[in-house]
């Protein structure tokens, strides 16, 4: 017997934890189409160049590839439409009040079924400097490094 809320990653967006800060994230439903939701099931899905925007009180995720299902024929749509993100009024608000200052966007961070839906983590971020960049590419080296030592010590 399955659970109800299983969660199956579909996509991920490793490009924005490289360039952004992530300060906050929220799950937000997608309005979607049959064939798509089809092609999602399937894997076939890419965030990499997606952004979110806000506009005329709806979120929207533009960018977003969803291949076209084989089998889809007429149905199909075209892969890079703009989708609407499903949140509440208020959450709107409140994510449009923040992404005025600054520095400050919306980015997808994963694609992934719960349970029967499709769902999309989406991400308050900041971008980051280069010297911030360097800073945590030099912490993996570190943290690799000590895994590579710790592995040969214990073998």
């Amino acid at each position: 017997m399955e659970k109800k809320d299983s969660i199956k990653l579909i996509a991920n967006n490793k490009k924005a934890y490289h360039e952004y800060f992530i300060l906050e994230k929220y799950e937000a439903g997608i309005s979607l189409c049959g064939t798509e939701v089809k092609s999602i099931r399937m894997g076939h899905c890419s965030i990499k160049e997606a952004y979110v925007e806000i506009r005329a009180g709806e979120m929207n995720i533009v960018g977003m590839h969803i291949s076209p299902y084989e089998k889809g024929n007429i149905f199909n749509r075209d892969p890079l439409r703009t989708r609407k993100l499903l949140l509440h009024k208020s959450e709107i608000r409140k994510l449009g009040e923040k992404i005025r200052e600054k520095g400050f966007t919306l980015m997808p961070l994963q694609v992934y079924l719960k349970g029967s839906l499709v769902k999309v983590e989406i991400g308050l971020a900041k971008g980051k400097k280069l010297y911030d960049k360097r800073a945590d590419i030099a912490k993996k080296d570190l943290r690799r490094e000590a895994e590579r030592e710790f592995k040969v010590r214990n073998l």
